[in-house]
């Protein structure tokens, strides 16, 4: 479609030409043309969905092989468990539609499946057959900014009509390329999107990284935003399912969790949102292309 072509041509200029912007403290202005793209699908005929949901994955370097594996593996998990079907079955049309996207650095992300509609087992098992078998990869760098500003307009490309839209991003650092993860943040739950973080910390930070222990709160403070937004973080390699789970049960039946919910937007947060930036300079300097 050409709306898509356009939005996607103007995601790859804003990455190149407003980033340094964002970079220098000021605020980011989203471009017009990126959300502009996303209403231009609004009137394709399609179906009515209780959510139209953006599964964003990070493949950057610093997800090793086994934690790839175990990320993927909770997707597939998730999709066919009973849990997750009778959500699905409880909702206002008993249908979702999903996409799955892998991303890594500000110009790195990739649509592993497109839009599939889901709305019972058949569906469902299809839909988690197709992730599981998509080549594993890995690229250099993680930006958030980059996975938000690629993820926006795809809603526009769904084909179905959701009463509630939702990026979902899992991730196991901060955003250390690319645009101010705030300001990206805030222009896309402006336009009615939920960003919902599923933050895996199943390593403990080395010396000398750039990982942080508190990711979950970076996520909280930092990342998530729109009605009912919410963290489920991972701490335990055995609980990876379970949290998976957990996490698209709640975004199909609209709940949130009950503990640690707090505003994405907060006056003054718990940690600096420029930290993954910070650190990357202090380790690097200025602009080495390294993960």
């Amino acid at each position: 479609m050409r709306w898509r072509g356009a939005a996607l041509a103007a995601f790859a200029a804003i990455m190149t030409a407003t980033v340094s912007g964002a970079g220098r403290g000021g605020g980011l202005e989203m471009p017009v043309a990126i959300f502009a793209a996303m209403r231009d699908g609004e009137g394709l005929a399609g179906t009515d969905v209780d959510v139209e949901l953006v599964l964003a994955v990070d493949v950057s370097y610093s997800m090793d092989p086994d934690e790839q594996a175990l990320q993927r593996e909770g997707y597939v998990f998730a999709l066919t468990s009973r849990d997750f079907l009778d959500a699905l079955k409880a909702g206002t049309h008993g249908k979702i539609a999903v996409t799955y996207v892998e991303w890594a650095g500000s110009n790195d992300q990739k649509i592993v499946m497109p839009w599939r509609l889901v709305d019972g087992p058949a569906t469902a098992e299809a839909v988690a057959a197709e992730i599981g078998r998509a080549p594993y990869r890995r690229a250099y760098r993680t930006s958030i900014s980059g996975a938000l500003l690629f993820a926006a307009p795809l809603f526009g490309s769904a084909g179905h009509r959701g009463i509630r839209r939702v990026i979902d991003v899992s991730g196991d650092g901060t955003n250390n390329q690319g645009a101010l993860i705030t300001p990206v943040r805030d222009d896309v739950i402006a336009h009615g999107i939920t960003i919902n973080g599923l933050p895996i910390m199943l390593k403990k930070p080395q010396p000398g990284s750039i990982d942080i222990e508190d990711l979950d709160i970076y996520y909280e403070d930092c990342v998530i935003g729109g009605p009912g937004a919410f963290v489920v973080p991972i701490r335990e390699r055995g609980k990876v399912r379970e949290a998976v789970r957990t996490k698209l049960v709640l975004e199909v039946a609209n709940r949130t969790p009950a503990p640690r919910v707090l505003p994405a937007a907060a006056e003054a947060p718990r940690i600096s949102c420029t930290i993954g930036e910070r650190m990357w300079q202090r380790r690097w300097g200025g602009g080495l292309d390294r993960n």
